[in-house]
């Protein structure tokens, strides 16, 4: 149930931070943004990890293995950078549909395929109804630009 909650209340502040971050663009510039973004949550996480003990030895982190893991940071610079972009063409509800999809879309084939070494996870009719339902879902929210403004 806290993993339930835990990921609502994320969905909510990643909500909220493309827009904030999508109105910081309008004043700035995409990457100016999306770099203050990743140096306050470099703050952010320093004074959590002081805070909380330090657990955990920085001299791990090169050691880290697959080499790739680390590649995390770089691929939030992008994640930023790209909800940035969406939320400013689509709008908040429409990019957000789309990076939801997406999200879970590829998590299934990461799970369904045991790709970065996450557990394999069996093939099930049921999840794939469900994406096809979120489509199906993106589609119906859609539907005026889709088929009733031509």
């Amino acid at each position: 149930m806290l993993g339930m909650l835990i990921g609502l209340l994320s969905g909510l502040l990643m909500s909220v931070q493309g827009v904030f971050n999508a109105e910081v663009t309008k004043q700035t510039s995409v990457w100016l943004s999306a770099g203050f973004v990743q140096l306050t949550a470099l703050v952010v996480c320093a004074v959590a990890w002081i805070v909380t003990g330090r657990e955990g030895n920085i001299s791990a982190i090169p050691a880290v293995k697959p080499w790739y893991m680390l590649l995390g940071g770089v691929i939030g610079a992008f994640i930023t950078y790209t909800v940035i972009v969406a939320i400013n063409q689509l709008g908040p509800a429409k990019a957000t549909m789309f990076i939801v999809a997406s999200q879970l879309v590829f998590a299934y084939l990461i799970s369904l395929f045991g790709l970065f070494g996450v557990e394999k996870a069996g093939f099930a009719w049921t999840r794939l109804l469900g994406l096809i339902v979120m489509i199906g879902g993106i589609l119906l929210f859609k539907w005026d630009e889709l088929f009733q403004n031509n």
